[in-house]
């Protein structure tokens, strides 16, 4: 069964336009009648006292001594003594009749055009607002059509509303807003998804080129299968290496599974202890100034934070480089602060290091990683309602900051240190 249509907002605003409009014009002409007839009826009251008839009740009285002394002369009967009474009686009745009815029909006159009036101005009023309405929900008509084309493929149009800055163009804006999100956040996931495709499919070309080439030779050696195996094993590596990174990546954007005490110095010194081996292997300068840093959340996660920082430091650095890790509060807001020497990185490309697959040199000429070392730092930091900052050094290198709400902060709160 076919849903009758309801009716539009459009004609619930037109209708209760005009029936603002007849009420109050109904009340304004009830107490304009009122008004009226009331002041019609006591001017009636008066009638024989104004100026007029006291004019006609002189002629009268003249008129009727008149007659009178023309009786007297022409010997007629004598006159009615009451002759003056009853004439000016027939006078005051006549006028106080001639009042009322001109009285009724003033009234009746009024309430017959007044009702007309009111009438027209009804239909006048709807007519009105039927278009004062669709001129203003003429935004929300262009919302929706744009939401009815908006789609994962169409997300670049803008309403780019023009007018007073009301509600309507405040919801254009906020609109505009968040198609500009969704569509950052859609092309993010795609470039996302290509890249992981791409890195995930590197290890399996490498093991699936290995193998092909080792079987491909007829007389294989012991040490060719070895090599093989070698080759094999550390794409498997690589491979574990990014599910375990993408994985981490999207427990993070989860937020935090437990909530623990944590302090950012211990988790600081035992990443720069497991760095260790690759500290002293680049010839690396390590300065620390550990102070207490407690915050709480997922011990898991915040490990992994510290740990990416510190081997973001190390992996990006030069022979012979220098690391810094500082951590300690900031009033409220426990902070870590890696800074490390390395290449010279320009001011306006530090922000993007936090895209996932973001690389500022060809993986194959630098260190080997996924590209989602500081991804993830920001991920786990944006889910403890905390912050990072990232900032180019003008000698080289980089300096990344960690900001996280203390023990004493509410995390439930958005609290963007």
């Amino acid at each position: 069964m076919k849903r009758p249509r309801q009716r539009t907002i459009r004609l619930r605003l037109t209708l209760i336009y005009s029936g603002l409009f007849l009420l109050a014009a109904a009340m304004l002409l009830t107490f304009t009648y009122a008004l009226v007839a009331r002041s019609l009826t006591t001017s009636a009251e008066k009638a024989p006292s104004t100026a007029s008839a006291s004019a006609y009740d002189k002629q009268l009285t003249g008129e009727c001594r008149q007659v009178m002394s023309e009786a007297k002369k022409r010997l007629l009967p004598a006159a009615d003594k009451g002759l003056f009474s009853k004439c000016q009686q027939g006078f005051t009745q006549g006028v106080r009749l001639g009042a009322t009815s001109q009285r009724d029909v003033a009234v009746h006159q009024l309430l017959l055009y007044s009702l007309i009036g009111l009438g027209v101005m009804g239909v006048a009023s709807g007519v009105v607002g039927w278009v004062v309405a669709g001129r203003a929900l003429r935004p929300v008509h262009a919302i929706t059509g744009a939401a009815r084309r908006a789609s994962e493929e169409n997300l670049g149009e803008r309403l780019a509303l023009t007018g007073p800055d009301d509600e309507l163009k405040e919801l254009a804006d906020t609109y505009d807003a968040m198609l500009a999100r969704l569509d950052a956040a859609f092309a993010s996931q795609r470039r996302f998804v290509a890249n992981a495709s791409h890195e995930l499919r590197t290890p399996l070309t490498v093991m699936r080129t290995a193998i092909d080439v080792t079987l491909a030779k007829p007389d294989r050696t012991p040490a060719q299968l070895e090599g093989m195996a070698v080759e094999v094993a550390a794409a498997v590596d690589r491979a574990e290496a990014l599910i375990e990174a993408l994985l981490t990546l999207a427990r993070s954007d989860r937020g935090p599974v437990s909530r623990e005490q944590a302090d950012l110095a211990v988790l600081a010194e035992d990443a720069v202890d497991a760095a260790g081996p690759a500290i002293r292997a680049g010839s690396l300068r390590l300065e620390t100034a550990l102070t207490t840093a407690p915050t709480h959340g997922d011990l898991v996660l915040l490990d992994r934070m510290v740990a990416n920082l510190v081997d973001n430091a190390v992996r990006h650095n030069q022979p012979g480089g220098w690391i810094q890790v500082a951590t300690g509060m900031r009033g409220d807001a426990a902070y870590l602060a890696v800074t490390n020497g390395g290449p010279t990185i320009e001011p306006d490309q530090a922000p993007l290091l936090f895209e996932p697959f973001r690389r500022l040199c060809d993986p194959a000429a630098g260190p080997a990683g996924a590209g989602l070392g500081l991804s993830i730092v920001r991920s786990v930091a944006v889910a403890h309602q905390g912050d990072v900052i990232a900032r180019a050094r003008p000698a080289g290198g980089l300096d990344v900051s960690v900001l996280l709400p203390g023990n004493g902060v509410d995390m439930t709160k958005n609290s963007h240190v």
